[in-house]
């Protein structure tokens, strides 16, 4: 007992304990783009999701959106078919450039409107001055910012964008905000030329795969709906936001 005594209350005696500190340690979190030292000659540097991101076309080459060959290399009829548009939605073209889809779907939604959405203000100026010419008064341009449409929340029916997603610096923040510009159960949809083709003579990183936008669509939450493969050279991809009303309300 004397003995028991000394060591639980002699401080010269230390008494090891159980230690309780976890020996696991947390995973450390994938960071969301990894910047590399050296980049593709068409590229920044910049990897997302395993690609390179492109480099965007800046004002001054914004003519080759218009070149006379693009209605015969990309069919632009044929997309704005295939996107069954109602005439009172709200459709933003993301990415607009110079505006080639946008003064196309603009005399198909009498009751609704385009919102020409894009990051560079020299091209939302051309097009504010062409619409006003034309007298067209349902097409608004928003600037949007490398990591934001800048749309407003739950107003948008669909959100083309057309060979422009392979060039967003943030496309994981940019369809974030795209989504959140949906109203439930609006629609992305996606044209880009085939990655799979090493024939389309188009810049490597300005291409890309259906695999790889499938994966980079669902993982921020956006439901694939359909693909169509009738375009000359460019997927055409529909991907959809949830419907949580729905949800709840079954």
């Amino acid at each position: 007992m004397i003995t028991v005594g000394i060591l639980l209350f002699n401080p010269n005696i230390s008494i090891a304990t159980a230690d309780t500190t976890s020996t696991e340690k947390t995973p450390e979190k994938t960071p969301t783009y990894i910047q590399q030292k050296n980049q593709s000659p068409d590229g920044i540097g910049k990897i997302y999701m395993g690609r390179e991101i492109a480099k965007f076309v800046v004002y001054k080459k914004a003519d080759w959106f218009q070149r006379s060959s693009r209605e015969k290399e990309e069919n632009p009829d044929q997309v704005i078919a295939l996107l069954n548009l109602k005439p009172n939605y709200v459709v933003a073209d993301i990415g607009t450039g110079l505006g080639y889809f946008t003064f196309r779907l603009a005399p198909l939604l009498p009751q609704g409107k385009v919102l020409a959405v894009d990051i560079q203000n020299q091209m939302l100026d051309k097009i504010t001055a062409l619409a006003k010419n034309q007298k067209i008064t349902n097409i608004e341009t928003v600037l949007g910012v490398p990591t934001s449409p800048n749309l407003p929340g739950n107003t948008v029916d669909l959100a083309l964008i057309v060979n422009t997603y392979h060039e967003f610096a943030y496309p994981q923040e940019m369809i974030q905000g795209i989504i959140k510009s949906l109203k439930p159960g609006g629609k992305v949809v996606l044209v880009e030329y085939r990655g799979e083709n090493f024939f389309i003579p188009i810049q490597r990183l300005h291409k890309m795969t259906q695999e790889q936008i499938t994966k980079e669509m669902q993982s921020v939450g956006l439901i694939w709906r359909e693909t169509e493969e009738i375009l000359p050279s460019q997927h055409y991809m529909v991907f959809q936001k949830p419907d949580v009303t729905a949800t709840s309300s079954s």
